[in-house]
């Protein structure tokens, strides 16, 4: 059962709102009791409340679904999304699912005021404003190893630390930003394509990291 997810969330951002666990039932219309008992994992609350506490403190765009998984004949789950009314509670799985907008490259801080138009759900929980980018050409392609074909969505999460060894979304200064593997020598660090016919290009001064790309659809 996946609770851990939505606890960390509300106590976080309770945290950040200095928001009591007694503002908070007023504000999801029940006891301050129900609250308590959710955060510390003593009582799980129903969907309908779940979805109810992530409007209420100010993050409508991630929610809470409730899954049956069945494990059929060639070993691949079915999974039917259903209400917690039905029977056979024990059968499902709480999901925990957070929507973050997709973008598109010519959107990239730009864009921080405008209400993005499509958002699409994962499990990750993201540390800092999330996003979603399509691979727009085949530079982080390669035929063998490590590939991120043209075509693909990618999540960037601009929360995790940019690392040598990380994909990563770069603007260097007054150009349009691209996808990367940021590596580092001698102190240099550097923008490579996982494709050898593209050039590594060197970090200028003032290079901007716009985030580190998590997940990827279809690859990792």
């Amino acid at each position: 059962m996946n609770m851990d997810k939505w606890i960390a969330l509300v106590r976080n951002r309770m945290e950040e709102l200095g928001l009591t666990q007694e503002q908070l039932a007023e504000r999801v219309g029940v006891s301050q009791g129900s609250v308590g008992h959710w955060v510390n994992k003593r009582r799980q609350p129903k969907i309908e409340s779940m979805n109810r506490t992530l409007v209420e403190i100010g993050m409508p765009h991630y929610s809470v679904s409730l899954q049956l998984r069945i494990q059929g004949q060639d070993g691949e789950p079915s999974v039917y999304e259903v209400d917690d009314s039905d029977d056979d509670l024990d059968l499902m799985q709480y999901i925990v699912c957070f929507r973050y907008p997709v973008l598109g490259w010519d959107e990239l801080g730009i864009a921080e005021g405008a209400e993005p138009g499509v958002f699409e759900q994962t499990d990750y929980l993201a540390q800092g404003k999330a996003f979603w980018l399509t691979v727009e050409n085949d530079a982080m392609s390669d035929a063998s190893g490590r590939s991120v074909p043209q075509g693909m969505r990618m999540l960037v999460d601009p929360g995790v630390d940019v690392e040598p060894g990380r994909l990563v979304i770069a603007r260097q200064p007054g150009k349009p930003a691209i996808f990367r593997e940021l590596a580092e020598e001698g102190g240099q660090r550097y923008l490579k394509a996982l494709n050898s016919n593209y050039p590594t290009l060197l970090c200028e001064e003032g290079c901007e990291f716009l985030g580190v790309v998590v997940r990827v659809h279809g690859s990792f």
